[in-house]
């Protein structure tokens, strides 16, 4: 059984489609703990399923290092085999990206490597395009560089505003994300093959 660690910032919508699937027997991952770097609407899904949550505010510290440090410690704690970044709108420092990567995963509203960065459905609007997409990838110390996990295309439609089209993309990611976590968890994907060379 995969043991996760959840990352969030918002409402975890992602988070919760991962709860809901881990909640059937038949799924081969297990939700272990959610952590935060605010306080944030989606600890309620992990009461809701009763997982233990933690948070980290950024906020309390004197730097991006120290809060690093504390945010791998807490992590480390629950000796998770796979950190999942979901809606976690806080860049990692280095090490802790080095410390957990490849076993770090993160979705993205884009059909990577379009729209890179924070604002990747915004800029897939400003830039006039017909379709973009969503893209599950491991972490590297890059701006959403690492390597390519799952990702499909959504077409922009007419009439599309950032929020409209956000909501199609999240509902793509979810679906992506549940299946990505069952094929680490079954071997299907091997995430040691994506360390560099």
């Amino acid at each position: 059984m995969l043991k996760l660690v959840v990352l969030i910032s918002g409402g975890g919508s992602n988070l919760r489609a991962l709860l809901e699937a881990a909640h059937h027997d038949s799924y081969p991952a297990r939700v272990v703990a959610v952590g935060a770097d605010r306080e944030a609407d989606g600890l309620e899904h992990a009461e809701h399923f009763g997982v233990p949550t933690f948070t980290v505010p950024f906020s309390s510290f004197d730097d991006r290092a120290s809060w690093g440090d504390e945010l791998l410690a807490q992590i480390r704690q629950w000796q998770p085999d796979l950190v999942v970044l979901s809606g976690f709108m806080r860049l990692l420092p280095v090490g802790v990206v080095d410390a957990l990567s490849p076993h770090l995963i993160n979705t993205h509203p884009a059909y990577l490597p379009e729209f890179p960065g924070a604002h990747g459905v915004r800029d897939a609007i400003a830039a006039g395009v017909d379709q973009t997409g969503a893209s599950v990838i491991v972490v590297d110390a890059g701006v959403d560089s690492g390597p390519i996990l799952a990702q499909r295309r959504i077409p922009v439609l007419p009439g599309d505003d950032e929020s409209s089209l956000h909501d199609r993309i999240k509902i793509v990611e979810r679906e992506l994300l549940v299946q990505t976590v069952r094929e680490i968890a079954d071997g299907t994907t091997d995430l040691e093959e994506t360390r560099p060379a």
